[in-house]
């Protein structure tokens, strides 16, 4: 049976930092003896690698605030075009091989290849993000995205001037309809009389939904065809294309998993990026170095949601505050959220 239990706030904050976003290939770790046996976190990218500035960077600033308090080795290694579960198994052995501890598969198209790898190595503890596997070794960091997204949904209905928002999905997979549920529910709870358009880039993501911003470029062009005037993207590298598309017809764009208003590449978008759903993967990756510094390893499912401040929405953007009545009506669902009055689907 596994071991449920939810984070403490020790695990958040971490997706405020400066995210570094240079897309680059290969593997980033120090130097140092390639037998050496108390090297520390190492983790191993989703589609779109580092520089989505989005999902893989706020892991990537997990492992940066992770090495910065340690002071260990670390390892950062980027996915390759149309790999295969075995390469994702030969990647997490060859990480538990050279002794890092924990190593974390960033996405859930790591759990077959978790499954198969983590009991080979028992003395390691292993982490993948967004998806849950059994074993006495592996931490599942898991995420409420519906609750975020909800409130998300809530700064729609209350920005929009058009009655029409929109929702793009990078892959049509049930952990995207997680984002897409909480949306259309907290606009629906807002104001019923908006329409929410939504649209998935692709059916797998091997054909490029979360790593193709011309994708989401076009999508976010149709939906704003259709009169559509807020665009929340939940789609990884490609909705840097659905921003730039808001940003060009002057819509509002909402970001997701890291604060995108904040980031250097989005910059020239970012005074139409209104909020971002945040999902604080940075949190759950620190978290669980954390745990294995201290001996103290976390396995089972771990929560990260709106009670221990691991999804959230942020208000970095000034005219965020300027639009009548949003954020009251974000407080107000936060409250209802964490009180239970208020209960997302997920579906």
């Amino acid at each position: 049976m596994r071991r449920i239990s939810k984070l403490t706030r020790v695990a958040v904050g971490v997706a405020s930092l400066g995210l570094v976003a240079t897309a680059c290939g290969g593997t980033s770790g120090e130097s140092g003896d390639s037998d050496s046996k108390d090297r520390g976190l190492a983790i191993a990218y989703d589609v779109g690698g580092k520089g989505d500035q989005s999902f893989n960077d706020a892991a990537y600033a997990g492992l940066t605030k992770a090495k910065d308090e340690y002071g260990y080795k670390t390892a950062d290694i980027e996915p390759t075009e149309g790999e295969t579960d075995a390469d994702k198994e030969q990647r997490l052995a060859s990480l538990a091989k050279q002794g890092y501890n924990p190593v974390i598969g960033v996405g859930f198209a790591y759990g077959p290849a978790m499954k198969a790898v983590a009991p080979k190595y028992p003395d390691t503890t292993f982490g993948i993000v967004d998806s849950v596997v059994e074993g006495k070794n592996v931490a599942s960091l898991v995420f409420a995205e519906e609750q975020a997204s909800y409130l998300a949904g809530v700064a729609a209905a209350k920005a929009t001037k058009s009655d029409i928002v929109g929702f793009v999905g990078g892959v049509d997979v049930p952990l995207i309809h997680k984002f897409e549920a909480g949306y259309k529910q907290g606009v629906q709870d807002t104001n019923p009389k908006v329409k929410v358009l939504s649209q998935y880039l692709t059916q797998t993501a091997e054909e490029g939904g979360f790593s193709s911003p011309d994708k989401g470029k076009a999508a976010a062009e149709g939906q704003i065809e259709k009169k559509a005037d807020v665009l929340y993207a939940a789609a990884g590298l490609s909705g840097q294309g659905v921003i730039e598309a808001a940003a060009k017809a002057k819509v509002w764009a909402i970001g997701v998993d890291s604060d995108q208003y904040k980031q250097a590449a989005l910059a020239p978008y970012k005074n139409y990026i209104l909020t971002s759903a945040l999902k604080d993967v940075g949190g759950a990756v620190y978290a669980l170095a954390k745990s294995v510094h201290d001996d103290k390893p976390l396995s089972g499912v771990q929560t990260f949601d709106l009670k221990v401040n691991g999804v959230g929405l942020s208000e970095t953007n000034p005219e965020y505050a300027k639009i009548p009545g949003l954020k009251d009506a974000v407080n107000k669902a936060k409250e209802g959220i964490d009180n239970g009055s208020i209960k997302v689907k997920t579906e």
